[in-house]
């Protein structure tokens, strides 16, 4: 008998993606949807303590063991462990370029034009994300796959896409470098690592439930769909099955993946570490148990990717209930402030550390989210800054970088051109040491501004971002709304991560009464004093109204009277109660394909009721499940 559902409309629409392989393998995996939901509670209940007590995280003790395993923490720190082996074609991944690979409410060729850009545009490796950049409205999750999967089997639809999409990018670089980019179409389709991003174990699945009525898991979902569709073409072609898994916080929640990856590669009789994986280091608490989710993930694991936005947010999310950590303006929150490197620090020494065999592992660094569109001044300094970003890294010790768009591909990735070494494994570093000291680094904060112009920017972003997201476009390209017009400030390439951190940030400024470092006459505003509730509501109302006056082009006209007055209710209710919830995205996934104001509202006191009441979020789709009458 079965034990999931899923719509009928949606089966028989997505049969090329809900095949007879896959679905046998769905319901292989469903044994663990209530493993992975335990998870996310004792996830929740952890952070609901910490923040009541005002603790902070901390570093794991040696004689704890790993999940399910048998490694201990100290089998993991001292490499007491089997690690993998790097493939050949992740060997030299110089830049990896990350995106979509559909387009909300777009035909398949011209949603099929996300992956052409990305499989021509020169990268080592492509993140096609079905995560944090990916619109969860309608079927865009299976849209994704899709498109993937008929570019991964060369589909006639596909290259005729890739064609045309050759001939325009061509075009652009005559213009903008002076010479064509791709030579020969078909040699450079088959030059890019395809990498998949599923969605975390926080999230579930838009679409599949279990039999009973209960959500079902997204992470199950996405593993299952991209790998049982495309693992026998990728493996024919000699390229490797790779897969990137977001918001870990914890090895147990790595030893969980382990189970999940080998579970269906026992199904699919493949061989036991076939399938790799990059974790992305997002969390606070996941930077304290490196080696431990190295370790974790054992023969799947081949490198870490340092994060931003989203580590950022996390070290103010776990911190919440910690009175004096307060985040200064984001735009100060560099790669190379306080307590961002000192996580960096951990990164490239853990994957520089041996396994029990000799083997490293790499470190991807993080996202360069510039675009070289706009005057002239404003590209030739932002893109001075983006090649400046990259050598850091690189010198620092990252074996590559990942960018936000096609267009960059070739503007950072002469960067690792001029070193001209495949990749940093085995670069020597301090070893890992796990004190008090290394613990207090990590939520270490370094004076900087925190102003009203900060402020400003946290708002317009955040409500255009989830104005965007609720419109089907996670990823965004935006600015804050009094630069719209200025071609000299450029925007950039924003997901889901920029929404999270911007709401988290308000939220500390307005509970945890931040002093603002300069005085601003527009609000009258003398150095020194709080950032309050009424000014933060006077701001919002502000920066609405500036969003509301924007042009088509910034602001879709068909979004201001639908869902951006939704984002600006999501976004006033997340930073004004004083229960933090853990992830704006839950607000904005509870009211997807949703534009009546009332049934957002509902959703929303739903969402904060449960949150307060049990501490456990609601993440199911309820346009399939129905909530129930009480929280327990």
């Amino acid at each position: 008998m079965s034990q999931l559902h899923i719509p009928p409309d949606r089966l028989i629409a997505y049969r090329d993606i809900y095949t007879d392989d896959a679905l046998t393998a769905l319901e292989y995996l469903a044994v663990f949807n209530a493993q992975q939901k335990e998870l996310m509670n004792l996830r929740s209940d952890r952070r609901k303590v910490r923040i009541e007590s005002g603790d902070t995280p901390h570093f794991l003790p040696e004689e704890k063991i790993i999940g399910n395993s048998s490694l201990t923490v100290k089998d993991a720190r001292d490499g007491n462990f089997e690690g993998a082996t790097i493939p050949e074609d992740l060997q030299c991944q110089w830049i990896q370029g990350t995106g979509p690979a559909a387009k909300p409410n777009a035909s398949l060729k011209s949603s099929i034009r996300n992956v052409a850009y990305a499989l021509l545009s020169g990268a080592d490796g492509w993140m096609f994300d079905g995560e944090d950049a990916l619109g969860q409205i309608d079927s865009m999750s299976l849209d994704n796959i899709r498109n993937l999967k008929l570019a991964i089997h060369q589909d006639p639809v596909f290259l005729e896409v890739a064609k045309q999409v050759a001939q325009e990018m061509n075009h652009w670089s005559n213009g903008f470098f002076g010479k064509e980019i791709v030579a020969d179409s078909q040699q450079q389709l088959d030059f890019t690592t395809i990498i998949y991003r599923v969605r975390g174990l926080h999230l579930d699945d838009r679409h599949i439930t279990m039999e009973d009525g209960d959500s079902f898991s997204a992470s199950i979902t996405d593993l299952t769909l991209y790998v049982v569709n495309n693992y026998k073409k990728l493996l024919s072609r000699g390229r490797s099955v790779v897969l990137y898994f977001p918001k870990i916080q914890t090895a147990d929640e790595a030893a969980f993946w382990n189970e999940l990856i080998t579970a269906l590669e026992i199904h699919l009789e493949i061989e036991e570490g076939t399938i790799k994986t990059y974790v992305l280091v997002e969390q606070l608490e996941a930077a304290m148990q490196l080696m431990e989710i190295r370790a974790a993930l054992g023969k799947h694991f081949v490198g870490f990717n340092t994060g931003r936005w989203d580590y950022i947010n996390s070290v103010s999310d776990a911190l919440a209930g910690v009175p004096y950590f307060i985040n200064p303006n984001i735009e100060s929150i560099t790669m190379d402030y306080s307590y961002m490197a000192a996580y960096e620090d951990r990164v490239r020494r853990t994957v520089n550390t041996p396994d029990k065999n000799g083997n490293f592992a790499l470190w991807q660094g993080g996202m360069e989210p510039n675009i070289p569109v706009g005057g002239e001044k404003g590209v030739e300094e932002s893109m001075k800054k983006a090649v400046a970003g990259a050598e850091r890294e690189q010198q620092a010790g990252a074996s590559g970088k990942w960018v936000a768009h096609w267009k960059m591909v070739h503007i950072i990735r002469p960067v690792w051109e001029k070193v001209g070494v495949a990749n940093q494994l085995g670069r020597t570093f301090d070893p890992l040491t796990y004190t008090e000291k290394d613990e207090k680094e990590l939520m270490n904060l370094a004076d900087s501004p925190r102003t009203i112009r900060g402020a400003r920017n946290l708002l317009s972003v955040a409500l255009q971002y989830g104005n965007a997201f609720l419109q089907g476009f996670q990823a965004a390209a935006l600015k804050p709304a009094d630069f719209f017009g200025d071609d000299n400030i450029l925007y950039l390439m924003e997901d889901m991560a920029t929404g999270e951190i911007r709401v988290s940030v308000l939220w500390e400024w307005v509970h945890k009464k931040a002093k603002i470092t300069e005085a601003d006459k527009e609000v009258n505003l003398v150095k020194g004093e709080p950032f309050t509730r009424a000014l933060f509501d006077r701001l919002l109302e502000e920066e609405f109204e500036k969003l509301m006056k924007a042009n088509n082009r910034d602001v879709h006209n068909d979004s201001k009277l639908t869902t951006l007055p939704i984002s600006k209710m999501i976004v006033s209710r997340l930073v004004h109660d004083s229960t933090k919830a853990p992830w704006y995205i839950d607000l904005l996934n509870l009211n997807l394909n949703n534009t009546d104001f009332k049934i957002a509202e509902e959703r929303v006191d739903a969402y904060f009721q449960q949150l307060k009441t049990t501490g456990h979020r609601i993440t199911a789709n309820l346009d399939l499940v129905t909530l129930k009458p009480t929280y327990a």
